[in-house]
């Protein structure tokens, strides 16, 4: 199952869950990673289906080699016979190009300038908030000509602050570089709230139009999470403009 949503400017947003795919167990069903130790098959029957079902045309996807750093590639079109680049967000000027970030736990980050018609997806787990990966993303739109009060942002299903447990020296090292990510867990023990602090970032750039996943993957059996089940699926967003 996909979550869509049209803004009324023309971007689109998309979250999946877990079902409606062809992976079996540990990954089943709807697992869109391609590095996780899945059949090959069925990831990629699983990527046609996804796409299929947004009205998007799954040769007209771009992934990313996700390494958790601030790498940020701007792209015109799938990479073919090119190697898949290790970055964490991709950022486009081209209309009806759709860009796909992976997660099960991460926050996916999804934002578009319809005025200007430049979307960007990044992957921003703990490592990547800290190093600034969305807003690197940003500052390469705004390069090619994207507005911050223009921009529309949107959050999907992450693991939140009440589940994320770290050791208080990780809790104090994050909240050195983003203090809205200081968190502590339901069970009252240091907690990291990637999502938190990714939002914090954006109001400070000057996006002002966010939404954020009401969904904790690690709660949800709906979702796949890394932390709670280790080998696992991957969730996928997705967002373009209308052409």
């Amino acid at each position: 199952m996909i979550g869509q949503h049209r803004h009324a400017s023309g971007a689109h947003f998309a979250f999946t869950d877990r079902w409606g795919g062809v992976s079996a167990a540990p990954y089943e069903q709807l697992n869109l990673g391609g590095a996780v130790g899945d059949d090959t098959a069925a990831v990629g029957a699983n990527r046609k289906a996804a796409a299929a079902s947004l009205g998007l045309d799954p040769g007209r996807v771009v992934w990313m080699n996700q390494v958790h750093g601030a790498a940020v590639a701007v792209v015109d079109g799938p990479w073919g016979d090119r190697p898949v680049p290790e970055v964490d967000a991709l950022v486009t000027r081209e209309r009806g190009l759709a860009l796909a970030v992976l997660t099960a736990d991460c926050t996916p980050v999804l934002l578009a300038d319809p005025v200007a018609g430049i979307a960007a997806a990044a992957h921003a787990g703990r490592p990547g908030m800290v190093a600034g990966v969305v807003p690197a993303a940003v500052r390469a739109m705004i390069e090619l000509g994207a507005e911050p009060a223009r921009i529309v942002a949107r959050t999907g299903p992450a693991v939140c602050g009440r589940c994320y447990e770290v050791p208080e020296a990780m809790r104090a090292e994050v909240a050195a570089v983003e203090p809205a990510a200081h968190a502590e867990t339901s069970w009252g023990t240091p907690a990291v709230d990637v999502t938190a602090g990714v939002h914090a970032q954006l109001d400070r750039l000057g996006v002002r139009d966010r939404e954020q996943s009401p969904v904790c993957t690690r709660e949800s059996p709906d979702h796949f999470s890394y932390r709670r089940d280790r080998t696992t699926g991957r969730l996928a967003g997705y967002v373009w403009l209308d052409r």
